[in-house]
């Protein structure tokens, strides 16, 4: 006997992608994440691509997924796409130790974060 199907998660006009333990902090990749939230993902993709910071091509990436995921998987029209939904998560944090001055040690952490964006297509305004 299969296991049953699960009901889908997201709407019929939307896609997602996940991207997961990302090497940067959470607050650092909320902020690349803000700028393309409820965008039209040409105008996202651009903005991404000249992004100065070091981690919007990641995010570029995860967006083309996500927009592939759309066009591939559940047949929607990639021009009248936008970003719905882009928000970040916590991930695993190392831990680790830095010697400093009278034989003391600092503890320094290097956050993960996880990163999901979701895109829905939208209708036209007639």
């Amino acid at each position: 006997m299969a296991k049953q199907k699960t009901e889908r998660a997201l709407a019929d006009n939307e896609a997602r992608a996940v991207l997961r333990t990302v090497r940067t902090s959470p607050i650092k990749l909320n902020l690349v994440a803000a700028q393309i939230r409820g965008m039209k993902v040409e105008k996202a993709l651009a903005e991404l691509a000249f992004s100065p910071k070091r981690i919007s091509s990641e995010v570029k990436k995860t967006l083309e997924s996500a927009i592939a995921n759309a066009e591939n998987n559940h047949g929607l029209d990639t021009d009248a796409l936008v970003v719905a939904e882009a928000f970040v998560g916590k991930a695993i944090v190392m831990k680790r130790f830095k010697a400093r001055a009278r034989g003391r040690g600092t503890r320094i952490e290097k956050p993960f974060s996880h990163l999901t964006i979701v895109v829905r297509e939208q209708e036209e305004a007639v």
